[in-house]
């Protein structure tokens, strides 16, 4: 427990100068804490304090200042157990209600809630887009064409039927394709598509080769209903605000987040995260497993309707932002988006 690493005095010292580091993004000196605290206590007093939480891994000290920032510890353990999350007023919270038009689509609600989150946090608000159910390999066909074409039938979730024409190096006869067909229906059937497709890698290199170009079709089609339900997995707005949430130095830093942004994928396995989560979950620098976030958190939380979730909606900023008024701003459009869509049903 932090009890056994820091006191109470050193609670209040590191409370102090996180606080200072959200507010401004400069390193804090103990001569800065001495005449914001309460504490009376001297500079040297708060020096050796802040020493000995350094050396605790709370703090680090950049080459270029005297002062110091706090560390993803520091931020775990003030999250944890130092702030208080701001509750909106009765006024602001009929306000952030009115953001969101109940007349609107779906995916309207779900772009003006992240438009709202980015508005109530000046940072990047994020909501994902509710996924499809999952699809579920019923049959699969290969019908014979003529001149070395093959038409690969796929049957999912009981009525969807997919097809492609496939050219191959030999001609099948009828009935080696229809026991290819009945060979990929008797070991997939009923299994999620691209778990198919990622098994089907492994039949090619150690027993069906000779169907190849048939396989290779399966998972190329696989992976473009992936592709397909995965093309606006979430909905971004804000992310111009975090050139204003971080110092011009760290600019460059923001390059590899907006690569992210762009291609999506690390976000959207952070998000998925979140999806089974009880409540409110936050990822601080490299908690999130991954090194673009040094510099960044993300607080989400899962949305629903009537019990079942449908997705997650988040913000990211810098570390040092503002939690209380984040966490608030979270809390609240998760709550208000679920009874939007609810209302919409």
């Amino acid at each position: 427990m932090f009890e056994e690493v820091i006191d109470e005095r050193s609670l209040k010292i590191l409370n102090e100068l996180i606080e200072s580091y959200i507010q401004d993004g400069q390193p804090v000196g103990s001569k800065a804490i001495a005449e914001k605290s309460e504490l009376q206590l001297s500079s040297a007093t708060i020096r050796n304090i802040m020493a000995d939480l350094e050396s605790a891994g709370f703090l680090v000290s950049p080459h270029t200042s005297a002062g110091r920032v706090p560390t993803t510890q520091a931020y775990r353990l003030f999250v944890n157990h130092l702030l208080t999350a701001e509750q909106p007023d009765r006024i602001k919270l009929n306000d952030f209600s009115n953001e969101l038009n109940l007349d609107s689509s779906q995916s309207g609600l779900i772009e003006q809630a992240s438009n709202l989150l980015s508005r109530m946090t000046h940072l990047a608000g994020m909501v994902t887009i509710p996924k499809h159910d999952q699809l579920i390999l019923k049959q699969v066909e290969f019908l014979p064409l003529s001149e070395k074409r093959i038409l690969v039938v796929l049957i999912l979730n009981n009525c969807d039927v997919q097809n492609r024409v496939i050219h191959t190096d030999r001609e099948f006869t009828r009935r080696e394709l229809e026991e290819a067909g009945n060979y990929l229906t008797h070991e997939y059937v009923g299994q999620d598509l691209m778990l198919v497709r990622d098994s089907l890698l492994d039949v090619m290199q150690h027993k069906r080769q000779d169907l190849e170009k048939m396989l290779k079709a399966v998972m190329k089609m696989a992976e473009e209903n992936q592709a397909d339900s995965v093309e606006n997995d979430y909905v971004l707005a804000g992310e111009t605000n975090l050139f204003e949430a971080v110092n011009t130095s760290e600019y460059h830093q923001l390059r590899s987040l907006f690569e992210a942004f762009s291609q999506k994928r690390d976000i959207l396995h952070l998000l998925d995260r979140s999806l089974s989560a009880q409540g409110l979950q936050i990822f601080i620098g490299r908690e999130s497993g991954y090194d673009l976030f040094e510099d960044y958190s993300l607080i989400a939380k899962p949305y629903s309707v009537k019990g079942k979730t449908l997705g997650v909606l988040g913000v990211i900023g810098p570390t040092r932002m503002p939690y209380e008024r984040v966490i608030s701003a979270v809390d609240v459009t998760s709550k208000l988006l679920s009874q939007a869509l609810e209302e919409d049903n």
